[in-house]
């Protein structure tokens, strides 16, 4: 018995590797054969063949993003969210080898087995992931090119003709221009394929021009992708004229009206919000900065990586300003470091409250946590949620409040430990590195008062 797996998460980094490496273990465990391809940050890793394909009895696509499925028409096919891989692999592994399959010469089940999804994550979330996966890798590089810039001091950048500027140039006026673009751009993919992508990056283009911002490109997505959905029902062509569609009627009829209803509908409402949310940020101090960062924190660690961390991080984001460093996603990174270095500290201070495997894990979480990978917590979060994740939240909440209080700022929106290294990222290095240290240690006394010793 075989299968193949596909696992593929928005950041395509730590979701998309620890699926894979659950569902191998899992396998390994069980006795069943498994090929895991994953499409990660770095694009399509241990890329399944044809024959792999076609000697599989099931399918396994473990994603929060859009994967095309046009390799597997015929094949069973069971459709996950990727935390559920992590979670629980071999139950997933469990179902594929339960569904019941009609007994056929192998050419019939290649081409005529039937489609079998099960518990399919459908629906704007999935769309909007889509996006952010292909967003994330731009704002990264941009970011840190931005800051960079900033090594040879804070206004350098502002000298015509030189390295920071030129930094500052790449980073900004091309690698952050392009973030809306891409989101929306890929947004509109996700929902209506190739067709969305030209009035999904035009619409970003306009969110980005039209100062909307992410909620502008967001919304650009959105209705590009269900333009599209929309014409291509509407629209009837003799087969002569059909080639015209993909080519000619779909791009400019799209473009024409995500176009207008940006700059006549969305835009204006939408750049007011924003402008007024920004100019609340500007005035947030004392308290009030140290309960937004309080609020910040809880999301990052609510679901570490789901819905909440990455509206919490995109908002976080969206406050960056070229030549400016922002307090907001300060806080960002601050609260996303602390829940894997809390659980990694907790290890070190609690070890008879983990398993050994578990110990051996929390190694590795030092690394994930330094370099801004919530993610590393998962695991352990999924073997004792009623106490690690409130553990976590306490961590990330103070950690966030703190570096809000100490009005920390850093310039560029991943990184990590790294980025402290940067001379000038980060405003307030000593508070900032005082409110991850404070937010680590915090998580782990939590996890050593709530949780209990492992059982021998």
């Amino acid at each position: 018995m075989k299968f193949v797996a596909i696992t593929s998460c928005p950041t395509g980094i730590a979701h998309t590797y620890m699926a894979a490496e659950a569902l191998q273990m899992a396998g390994e465990e069980m006795g069943i054969e498994i090929k895991v391809e994953t499409q990660g940050s770095v694009g399509a890793e241990n890329v399944l063949t044809e024959t792999d394909i076609s000697e599989a009895r099931v399918v396994i696509i473990a994603a929060d993003t859009n994967v095309s499925k046009e390799r597997f028409v015929g094949k069973t096919i069971i459709e996950v969210g990727v935390k559920d891989a992590i979670k629980d692999p071999n139950g997933l592994i469990q179902k594929a080898i339960d569904i019941k399959i009609e007994n056929k010469d192998v050419s019939e089940k290649v081409s005529d087995i039937k489609e079998e999804k099960i518990k399919e994550k459908k629906g704007p979330y999935k769309h909007l992931m889509t996006g952010v996966s292909y967003m994330i890798p731009f704002v990264a590089a941009g970011g840190i090119l931005i800051a960079l810039s900033f090594v040879f001091g804070i206004l350098a950048f502002k000298q015509p003709g030189t390295v920071p500027a030129a930094l500052m140039d790449i980073g900004s006026g091309a690698a952050m221009k392009l973030m809306y673009p891409i989101l929306a751009g890929f947004i509109a993919f996700s929902i209506a394929d190739r067709p969305g992508l030209v009035p999904g990056m035009i619409g970003g283009m306009l969110a980005a021009s039209i100062g909307a911002g992410f909620l502008g490109g967001m919304l650009a997505g959105f209705l590009a992708g269900y333009t599209i959905v929309f014409l291509k029902k509407i629209i009837k062509l003799p087969k002569s004229l059909q080639g015209l569609m993909p080519v000619l009627i779909l791009p400019v009829l799209s473009t024409l009206i995500v176009g207008l209803i940006m700059v006549f509908v969305i835009g204006k409402p939408v750049s007011a919000i924003n402008i007024g949310m920004s100019a609340w940020l500007t005035n947030l101090s004392g308290a009030n900065a140290g309960l937004l960062g309080i609020i910040i924190g809880l999301m990052m660690a609510f679901d570490m990586g789901g819905p909440f961390n990455k509206a919490a991080y995109t908002f976080g984001v969206s406050t960056l300003v070229a030549g400016q460093t922002s307090m907001i996603m300060g806080a960002v990174m601050a609260a996303g470091m602390t829940p894997p270095l809390g659980i990694a500290l907790a290890t070190v201070i609690a070890k008879k409250k983990f398993t050994p495997e578990q110990r051996e894990a929390g190694k590795s979480a030092w690394a994930l946590g330094a370099s801004f990978i919530t993610e590393g917590a998962i695991p352990f979060a999924a073997a004792d949620p009623l106490k690690i994740i409130p553990s976590l939240m306490a961590g990330a909440a103070v950690a966030g409040a703190l570096s809000m209080t100490f009005k920390a700022a850093i310039a560029a929106p991943h990184g990590g430990i790294f980025l402290l290294l940067i001379p000038h990222a980060v405003s307030n290095l000593g508070g900032y590195i005082l409110s991850i240290v404070v937010g680590t240690i915090v998580t782990a006394i939590m996890i050593l008062l709530l949780k209990k010793d492992v059982v021998k």
